[in-house]
């Protein structure tokens, strides 16, 4: 059973406000609403409220907080529907919120921990989001249940289990609601699994449809044409091998089309040559696939980088709108992915309008508009020799959203710069996450602009840069647009700011002490605007080894800002990077056991961080106490003593091993202490790269 909170400024709030804002396109709320993940259908981050606007952005202040006791990595873009915030927190809890106080309505707990738990293990807990319609929530639990909660209680309406029992697949992303369905996909690509989404009906939770993103046997594939079509572009038997292919964010409904759209993942394993032997473009691997809304059939697609090699993905945000080009209307699909290119398609034919590089790309040279295909630079699947790829896996754009405005034809995209340095292929050899060789990535850090960050104002007609602001940080929170000439950005490094949207120039900035990844939203109430964004930075920061100094406990908020808004944070944490690490002099380390533990360590890196250095998803290791202490360590780590606060479960380890783990990180915690020489600790493997 799970557990929720409804409290008794619930009833009357809620009441008040109302549930129901259905329109019958499909669409719903109004511009004082937000009630998709991206504001309206189109997804575009854009709001039309300008009460807030360059004039008087002097006057915005904090007009409440409030602190989310137990929360880690916050990802999630809220909702705003009729005066009351409905979001997520790291463990699929879902929230309701007035809107206008900040005060907690219902608080719904899905008790993850209790519903096949294994899962726990297979990346660190985080929820982009939630889905309104009909007066119900819907929320996508990390286990992978479909959940549907009355939106005026929490109450619990009904719950549909997604993925198959024991499979290594996992739930992060947003559900899309539209007309009578809510759609959700998964993720778990990096282990193989085949990607797909399913339509539920709204009121009761019985499956629509489903459409696989790639093929399975063919037995399975007999009588699909769009899976039989896309099996020719695979060899070998890439349904034992693994395919991959979750489509686990970017999702996106056309109710004039009745349409939807979905970005596809990335493949596993990455190694061409182990899943696909030969040749063969690998559909629909990294692709915009666009589906009959009413019957999730296969409609057309377009596959961004064929025959996929690096853990690229289409699933960032996709974002529809209607641009004048060549002086005529053209309805498009706007699309920048992980591969560095810009792309704007016909989202009738999904043909390929234009497409060009945002930034620094290595892998192909341009992308051929006659045939779609990118003209690539050889070796890039380091087949013989190594490769170095830019961008990495992390992307020039990754999940965080961005923003298109209509009201300056911009788009506004949290960019990036990572490389990834792939060495030559060694199939057949043992792999480290069982989708990519041992040893064959290594993070870039040699140039001045690597793991670093920018504001990216990009023009979508003449596909050229219109400003940019570079950001002292990497892996930043998404951004919103607003009708009131502003854009809005909260950073890695804690602060919200606000942006001149034809400029760049920066004319506002708030200092929340915790760093940000999801999007700013904007609603109204009573006609005075508001802006609400989630502080708490963790996620896939440390798996890359990116610590900017924000620990595990502090707290992670909802901050609500409007004009005159008056009121003021608790102190706030500043980041700290240094490392505050414990020791017992007396635990005497074996050698062989702290590379063993190195070995071990590889699963832990996806919370606790790349080589130990947490990023606030998880404790920092070297700091905590547990390690000390052989059977306090057994207990949370083999026993699951922790379970319920989000710590999996490893009750496979043997007593050895839990030595070499701890072995392991008292090793690291000594080089912190300047107690053993820096460097003498083997290297562990991040889970990722």
């Amino acid at each position: 059973m799970h557990k929720w909170v409804y409290t008794a400024a619930a009833a009357a709030a809620l009441a008040l406000a109302g549930c129901s804002t259905r329109h019958d396109d499909g669409t719903m709320g109004t511009a004082a609403d937000w009630a998709f993940h991206g504001g309206g259908v189109d997804e575009s981050g854009f709001s039309r409220l300008d009460e807030i606007d360059s004039g008087d952005i002097g006057r915005l202040g904090l007009a409440w907080s409030l602190d989310l006791p137990g929360e880690v990595t916050l990802e999630a873009t809220p909702l705003a529907v009729n005066g009351v915030l409905y979001f997520s927190g790291a463990y699929s809890a879902v929230y309701a919120v007035e809107a206008v106080t900040g005060k907690l309505l219902w608080k719904y707990d899905p008790e993850i921990w209790k519903h096949e738990p294994e899962r726990m293990r297979l990346n660190f807990a985080a929820n982009r989001g939630v889905a309104y319609a009909n007066g119900r929530v819907f929320v996508a639990s990390f286990d992978g249940r479909m959940i549907a909660l009355d939106a005026r209680s929490g109450r619990e309406l009904w719950a549909t289990p997604t993925l198959p029992p024991g499979s290594a697949y996992y739930s992060t992303g947003a559900p899309l609601a539209f007309g009578d369905k809510v759609m959700i996909g998964n993720g778990g690509g990096d282990f193989g699994s085949r990607g797909y989404v399913t339509a539920y009906d709204q009121a009761s939770g019985k499956q629509a449809w489903r459409f696989y993103v790639v093929p399975g046997t063919p037995e399975q594939n007999r009588g699909d044409p769009a899976m039989e079509a896309a099996a020719k572009t695979w060899n070998g038997e890439y349904w034992k091998t693994g395919t991959g292919g979750t489509a686990w964010n970017a999702m996106i409904f056309d109710p004039e089309l009745n349409r939807v759209y979905i970005g596809t993942g990335n493949s596993g394993p990455y190694d061409p040559q182990i899943r696909s032997p030969g040749d063969g473009d690998n559909l629909y691997l990294v692709s915009i696939v666009a589906l009959d809304a009413q019957t999730g059939k296969y409609v057309w697609h377009y596959q961004e980088n064929p025959r996929e090699a690096w853990d690229y993905k289409a699933t960032a945000n996709i974002v529809a709108a209607t641009l004048e080009i060549d002086g005529k209307p053209r309805k498009v699909l706007l699309h920048a992915p992980v591969n560095g290119f810009f792309y704007v398609l016909d989202r009738q034919t999904g043909k390929l309008i234009s497409a060009e590089k945002t930034g620094k790309v290595t892998w192909a040279d341009r992308i051929d508009l006659k045939t779609g295909r990118p003209v690539e630079r050889p070796g890039i699947r380091y087949e013989k020799a190594g490769f170095d790829m830019y961008p990495g896996p992390a992307g020039r754009h990754n999940w965080q959203p961005m923003a298109y405005s209509p009201q300056t034809g911009l788009v506004y995209m949290p960019a990036q710069n990572q490389g990834l340095r792939f060495a030559a292929s060694t199939v057949g050899q043992p792999t480290n996450t069982a989708v990519n060789p041992a040893g064959a990535m290594t993070l870039i850090d040699e140039h001045p602009d690597d793991r670093t960050g920018w504001l990216l104002a990009w023009d979508p007609v003449r596909q050229t840069k219109a400003w940019e602001v570079k950001l002292p940080t990497f892996w930043n929170g998404g951004v919103l647009a607003t009708q009131g000439g502003l854009v809005f950005q909260g950073t890695a490094d804690g602060l919200f700011s606000g942006y001149d949207a034809k400029s760049g120039a920066r004319v506002w900035q708030f200092n929340a002490g915790h760093g940000f990844q999801g999007a700013p939203i904007s609603y109204a109430v009573n006609g005075k605007q508001y802006l609400a964004i989630l502080s708490g930075y963790g996620g896939a920061a440390p798996v890359g080894g990116n610590n900017v100094g924000w620990k595990y406990g502090a707290p992670r908020r909802l901050l609500a800002f409007a004009l005159d808004g008056k009121a003021k944070l608790p102190p706030v944490q500043k980041a700290d990077t240094s490392v505050h690490a414990t020791d017992d002099p007396a635990m005497v380390l074996d050698e062989m056991d702290v590379k063993a533990g190195a070995g071990l360590y590889v699963t832990c890196s996806l919370c606790h961080g790349k080589e130990a250095v947490a990023g606030g998803t998880a404790p920092d290791l070297r700091e905590s106490p547990i390690p000390l202490d052989a059977a306090a360590f057994r207990s949370v780590v083999h026993d699951g003593a922790l379970l319920r606060n989000g710590m999996p479960r490893f009750d496979s380890l043997t007593d050895r091993e839990l030595l070499q783990l701890r072995s392991y990180i008292r090793a690291r915690a000594r080089e912190a202490l300047g107690t053993r020489k820096p460097g003498a600790t083997p290297k562990s493997k991040s889970a990722r790269y």
